[in-house]
């Protein structure tokens, strides 16, 4: 159960960040067609996509990873990716 908990929440986290980057990037580019700044709902719908999409492909992502460092008693691949830039 824990691996499950930490992969959700690593993915609700990139999968926010995302979403919210994302959205950021079409009301910019609207403000900068219309000149207006206004938030149309397909926008937000785009975002609820946009994150769900991310959250469920990163879920299984970090879910993969998580169980496969339990099982061999290794430090997670960003702490390999750390250790190695650091030497």
């Amino acid at each position: 159960m824990k691996p499950n908990l930490k992969a959700c929440g690593q993915a609700m986290v990139t999968a926010l960040v995302n979403a919210v980057l994302a959205v950021a990037l079409m009301l910019l580019v609207e403000f900068a067609i219309s000149g207006t700044f206004q938030v149309p709902k397909p926008y937000i719908w785009a975002g609820v996509l946009i994150w769900a999409v991310i959250f469920a492909a990163q879920f299984l992502r970090q879910r993969h990873l998580c169980r496969a460092c339990d099982q061999t008693d290794q430090p997670s691949a960003t702490e390999n990716a750390e250790s190695t830039s650091n030497s």
